[in-house]
């Protein structure tokens, strides 16, 4: 399971402003990933991660499910398998080839939601691009949570959210909430997640 606080930044100068204030905290900046659905029964996807889609550094095979969100603690599924990025643009290319793949998640899927060979093929439902800055945060009661800063774009349109991986989500939220109230950064809770807003063709809150 995968808790996490998801806060929403409503516009870009938020994302710049935040960005500045933890800038001493900054650990990396993640190459723009792209990941591709490949079906809606659940956040099943190929990630590419790099530059470039088509010469991708790494790969990995996701299964997200039974997501909830409530007060910006998200909770959900999460399996993540390394994927060769050759056989990765193989399947974004032609996503039946997911059959072949030896995976438990291609395994589990076809168990648990029939999808999978000629009946139910695999599709590629399209994709969108994160790009992530992740902060460690060095003093106070915050030190050492990781914060993830995103950028996603979709085609119709870009969402900036602010998050948190944690065991200890009240905890953590508390301390979110501090440290934007101090950089001066308007946020809500996100009540959606972005696979969410991809499915739905717009931003959701």
């Amino acid at each position: 399971m995968e808790v996490e606080i998801k806060l929403r930044l409503p516009d870009a100068a938020a994302h710049r402003r935040l960005s500045s204030f933890l800038a001493p905290c900054l650990l990396r900046t993640d190459a723009p990933a792209r990941p591709l659905a490949a079906a809606a029964a659940a956040q099943r996807d190929v990630r590419l991660y790099g530059t470039d889609d088509r010469d991708p550094s790494r790969a990995a095979l996701t299964l997200k499910r039974r997501p909830r969100i409530d007060a910006g603690v998200s909770r959900v599924e999460e399996v993540v398998e390394p994927l060769d990025p050759a056989l990765a643009l193989t399947c974004v290319d032609n996503p039946a080839r997911l059959d072949a793949v030896d995976s438990p998640i291609v395994r589990l899927v076809s168990d648990e939601y029939g999808v999978g060979g000629d009946k139910a093929p695999f599709v590629c439902l399209g994709g969108f691009r994160n790009t992530r800055g992740v902060y460690e945060l060095e003093e106070g009661e915050g030190q050492g949570l990781v914060l993830e800063l995103d950028e996603t774009h979709f085609d119709f349109g870009t969402n900036y959210e602010l998050e948190c991986e944690t065991a200890e989500p009240d905890q953590a939220k508390e301390v979110l909430e501090r440290l934007l109230t101090v950089a001066g950064v308007p946020y809500e809770y996100s009540r959606s997640n972005k696979f969410a807003c991809f499915m739905a063709g717009k931003l959701l809150p």
